[in-house]
């Protein structure tokens, strides 16, 4: 065992050092970092979604320790709108050959749980993109009691790392959102296009936590996917989610990351069914594909009326990134049976629509028209796999807020979608 301090001698100039996203982040591996950042010169920590807004991120050590971002979340976003990190656009998929192939990927940060009795680290709640990194980069690791204990391809023995320290904080809960009753009424609609069986693929936040809630009818769900929190835990408790009619890793709940409440981490800690695997398996589309009757669930931020989601900006703002949207929907798409669902409000909390005639000109789309499956607001359900480009319209128009109806007709008729 080693103190935080030891962690510097692993790192040299221009090192790229590679940090798992959310709970996965050794915060006191990084405040020593931050301490001594004069230390060294052209340091990168390169990191999706990091929980904590830190002064290397908003550019306190330039030219010692900076930050690249591969999706924007609370502890970067306004360092990057600062201009003082560096977003890559990147499906989180490709999270780990990016990683090999466009960095030195010289040395992995990451919070773990305490080595067991037969030498074995976990790294928690996450696999994601570093788990992919086991055996091929050295790993510094922060064992952390307080880190419950997971099982699938997230292990490391202790012959297989550099150096480790210990510490002992809460990790940062994320309590469920409160779901509206636009998002109940979203989570209704995609609900019964759920059959028993299914296999799932949905997010973290309001309309997530409201599917999760309209499920509790249905029999033999499997889970398979990128994040996980509290909500899949209530079903699994319930015996909605089983698992028994998945492909691939049949009976187990697949994730690469989890985010929650510390009832949740305490449920997950030594919990056999839960299966924490690399991203790059995971959210694989040919991987996806292979489980029948897939339901992938994503929100998007704006979708234009030939059905071009754009889910990574707000009015025209950088806000998250692509995440595994695309992933998802693709690998959906060539599941039997399966579906894809984008689910947004129809109007913003100022009233202006998500359904949009255009996307704006700096406007990134996320999910292309081609793949966008089923889009559904509180007003309905458009489904426009297969549909001609005025049959798009219509659908898309038709769950448009009502205020929005007259004028997106009359630029669909403009723009030559409508006849």
């Amino acid at each position: 065992m080693n103190a935080p301090t030891d962690v510097l001698d692993l790192i040299s100039d221009g090192a790229d050092l590679i940090v798992p996203i959310h709970h996965g982040e050794p915060h006191t591996v990084i405040d020593t970092l931050e301490a001594h950042a004069d230390r060294f010169t052209g340091v990168r920590i390169h990191q999706m979604d990091p929980v904590r807004e830190r002064p290397y991120i908003a550019g306190k050590f330039p030219g010692h320790l900076s930050h690249v971002s591969y999706y924007l979340g609370p502890g970067c976003r306004r360092a990057y709108w600062n201009g003082t990190c560096e977003l890559v656009p990147a499906h989180f998929s490709e999270m780990p050959r990016l990683l090999r192939e466009w960095t030195r990927h010289s040395l992995v940060l990451a919070a773990a749980t305490p080595p067991d009795e037969h030498g074995y680290f976990s790294l928690g709640t996450n696999a994601d993109y570093v788990s992919a990194f086991i055996g091929v980069v050295p790993f510094f690791l922060e064992a952390n009691p307080r880190m419950p204990r997971t099982s699938g391809e997230n292990q490391l023995h202790i012959s297989q790392v550099a150096g480790w320290c210990t510490a002992d904080y809460p990790l940062d809960e994320t309590a469920p959102a409160v779901p509206d009753d636009r998002d109940r009424r979203i989570a209704e609609l995609v609900a019964e296009r759920v059959p028993d069986g299914a296999c799932l693929q949905v997010g973290v936040g309001r309309i997530p936590n409201a599917l999760l809630a309209a499920l509790t009818g249905h029999r033999d769900l499997g889970v398979h996917t990128e994040a996980m929190s509290d909500g899949v835990m209530h079903l699994a408790e319930q015996g909605v989610i089983t698992g028994t009619r998945k492909q691939q890793h049949r009976n187990k709940h697949v994730a690469t990351f989890r985010i929650g409440t510390r009832r949740f981490f305490d449920w997950l800690d030594g919990n056999a069914p839960v299966a924490m695997l690399p991203v790059d398996w995971v959210n694989d589309p040919r991987v996806v594909a292979r489980e029948p009757d897939m339901m992938s669930i994503n929100a998007t931020s704006e979708v234009d009326l030939m059905g071009q989601a754009a889910s990574e900006t707000i009015a025209g703002r950088y806000w998250s990134g692509s995440g595994g949207q695309a992933d998802f929907a693709r690998g959906a798409m060539y599941s039997a049976g399966g579906r894809a669902f984008l689910v947004t409000h129809a109007a913003t909390s100022d009233g202006s629509s998500r359904i949009k005639a255009q996307l704006g000109q700096a406007t990134p789309v996320t999910t292309l028209k081609n793949t966008v499956d089923h889009v559904v607001t509180e007003y309905g359900v458009a489904e426009l796999r297969g549909r001609s480009l005025s049959q798009r319209a219509t659908a898309l128009i038709a769950i448009a807020h009502p205020d929005h109806r007259d004028r997106l007709a009359f630029e669909a008729r403009r723009a030559g979608l409508l006849r």
